[in-house]
């Protein structure tokens, strides 16, 4: 059952344009011959080891004894001639000793049949398994897909067919899964950390919040840079997200900060907080626009080593510019409207 599921999985894998080299680990062995005991074997006393002993003594010889000469010593072995164990069809004639004495024609007692078996078997907890595994070529198929439709389509009928087999998705798509949720779980962490310092600094746990609003919001430019430029989001695009979390929350503590500081001239909120849009301008765009045009090279490079980094590059560069022009805007009126609430600490 095994094989047969492998055979239909790797030619429901190749129908698919961009999927290469199919194969599953299930080799063929070598031709080898099946001994199955009849049922009165039994009862002359045989059974499966004695024949297994005998063959392998009679075929590949057995240590009967020892002769020491001088400081050397020689093994004797004894073994059918060559003459009469050079094929097969030997077996016809080959006698088992029954525990009796007596020998006994071995097609008397078992049936033969030849077959050709597995160069090695797998083993996962103790079940067999075979494993089906091929390459895509990222032009023009993508994995993932591939693995959804093979997850809802292939599947459910494959084991309708072979109830005895169940399947798992292992291999890359199973290390991108791992991969991600080491990632989340590290992004996770910072955003706490980053949360806790600048609770520290505003000494408040709203503030901060407003701070890492613009978080969210440069996920918007991350995404429309991969549309623009044609490109999947990838590890590397997660991983690009990640790093611009800690690169946009700057831009939000200087306004929130000039915000705090120079309240006291306009004795209003709702005033100093557009105050500090258009003081912090310049210097929230120019150190911005610096970080994207020094991006900028790499997004356009056509080495083949620089091509996992483009999509950690379009993260950055389109997120960073999302979040420059948003966080003029957000953060200020989001101020304005916890100050509004009695949520802001001005002192």
């Amino acid at each position: 059952q095994l094989k047969k599921a492998a055979v239909e999985l790797s030619d429901w894998l190749r129908q698919f344009r961009g999927v290469l080299n199919v194969i599953d680990d299930l080799r063929p062995g070598k031709p080898e011959v099946r001994i199955s005991l009849k049922d009165g074997a039994s009862s002359l006393g045989i059974d499966g080891r004695t024949i297994a002993d005998q063959l392998r003594a009679s075929f590949y010889g057995s240590t009967v004894s020892e002769i020491q000469r001088k400081s050397e010593s020689f093994e004797i072995d004894v073994r059918l001639d060559p003459r009469d164990s050079n094929s097969l069809a030997d077996l016809d004639y080959f006698t088992v000793l029954t525990s009796e004495g007596k020998r006994v024609p071995l097609a008397v007692v078992a049936d033969l049949a030849f077959d050709r078996g597995y160069s090695r078997i797998n083993r996962v907890n103790g079940m067999r398994t075979v494993t089906v595994q091929g390459d895509v070529d990222v032009r023009y198929a993508n994995a993932g897909e591939i693995l959804a439709r093979a997850k809802t389509e292939f599947f459910p009928d494959l084991i309708k067919r072979y109830p005895g087999i169940s399947t798992s998705l292992q291999g890359s798509n199973n290390d991108a899964k791992k991969t991600q949720a080491s990632m989340i779980r590290g992004f996770s962490i910072g955003l706490i950390g980053v949360f806790l310092l600048l609770s520290f600094q505003f000494r408040s746990y709203v503030e901060p919040l407003v701070v890492m609003l613009i978080v969210p919001f440069s996920f918007i430019g991350a995404v429309w840079g991969h549309i623009l430029l044609g490109l999947d989001f990838t590890m590397p695009s997660m991983l690009g997200f990640v790093a611009l979390a800690g690169v946009v929350v700057n831009d939000s503590i200087l306004l929130v900060n000039f915000i705090k500081h120079h309240h006291g001239e306009t004795n209003s909120v709702t005033e100093a907080a557009p105050m500090a849009s258009r003081a912090r301008f310049r210097a929230i765009l120019l150190t911005s626009l610096t970080t994207i045009v020094g991006l900028m090279p790499m997004l356009f490079e056509t080495s083949l080593q620089a091509q996992i980094l483009i999509p950690l590059v379009t993260s950055l560069a389109f997120g960073l510019l999302s979040a420059t022009v948003l966080v003029l805007f957000l953060v200020p009126a989001f101020y304005a409207i916890i100050d509004d609430a009695g949520f802001a600490r001005l002192d």
